[in-house]
């Protein structure tokens, strides 16, 4: 029997890692390097490493929007390489598991430059969506098994599910279930969805999100957004024994370590690796 995943991960914003609401409010959160040092140690199954810049400075003057004291966000910017390929080259260094990147992957160099810096998967989302070749040549070239789709939902008011790009920012026309079955064809080796109207609130997964992806999807899934307690792990679970299992805000605190919820996970008869 596969064991479950549980994949923390961590968002990278301007050189700072924050924690974020609903893709939009960005709290300080400290360091990368000792998170991912943290995450190893407490046998995280996968780490999911995302920078969500809007442009390659790591300036201070871009972090204006980062809630944290502007002395901190200043020496966390100074301890923080000029850019994201230096930053994947040394977490890679102390990972001691997979590790998967994603941002601002738009061509085939992209993807070579963050595998060779260490990455093992990269995570691609807008550059998927703007053109979806994109994801067939990438899959030829480096293998669909480090080839990872993100796919940003939102729900409507009528109970619709949206597909947005750029971080959430703008809306597509693009059905889920259409666009999941894309993406496969196209040789994509696994899928991550996030839930925008879950994402820090702690409400728990989009448990009918999951239910709905469930029945399209055959390669192995990541589910992300709105865990707020290790209940949250069990009922996924519950509703699909294969899917993976991430958060971010959670694992942000050592008395909520991946560790801690994999012992309550197995408590409830779920196989982990612990």
């Amino acid at each position: 029997m596969l064991k479950t995943r549980l994949i923390p991960v961590l968002l990278l914003k301007n050189g700072i890692l924050v924690r974020s609401r609903s893709f939009s409010f960005h709290q300080m959160m400290g360091n990368h390097i000792e998170q991912v040092k943290r995450f190893s140690q407490w046998k995280a199954d996968e780490i999911v490493y995302l920078d969500i810049s809007r442009d390659d400075n790591y300036g201070l003057e871009n972090n204006r929007n980062v809630i944290g004291s502007s002395s901190s966000k200043s020496e966390v910017v100074k301890k923080s390489h000029g850019n994201f390929i230096e930053i994947i080259s040394d977490l890679s260094r102390i990972c001691r598991v997979p590790l998967s990147v994603g941002g601002k992957i738009k061509t085939l160099e992209d993807i070579k430059k963050r595998l060779k810096a260490g990455a093992d998967k990269v995570v691609i989302n807008s550059a998927a969506i703007d053109n979806p070749e994109f994801i067939k040549k990438a899959a030829r070239e480096f293998g669909s098994q480090c080839i990872v789709v993100s796919i940003d939902v939102k729900k409507t008011s009528v109970g619709k599910w949206n597909i947005f790009k750029h971080f959430g920012k703008n809306l597509t026309d693009l059905d889920l279930n259409r666009w999941i079955e894309t993406v496969q064809v196209l040789g994509a080796g696994e899928i991550l969805i996030q839930s925008i109207d879950r994402d820090g609130t702690s409400r728990g997964y989009d448990l009918d999100l999951l239910k709905l992806v469930s029945k399209n999807i055959s390669v192995p899934c990541i589910i992300l957004g709105g865990a707020g307690s290790f209940d949250d792990f069990v009922k996924a679970h519950a509703v699909n024994n294969e899917v993976s299992l991430a958060a971010a805000n959670i694992f942000h605190f050592t008395e909520q370590s991946v560790l801690n919820a994999k012992k309550h996970m197995f408590k409830h008869k779920i196989n982990v690796r612990v």
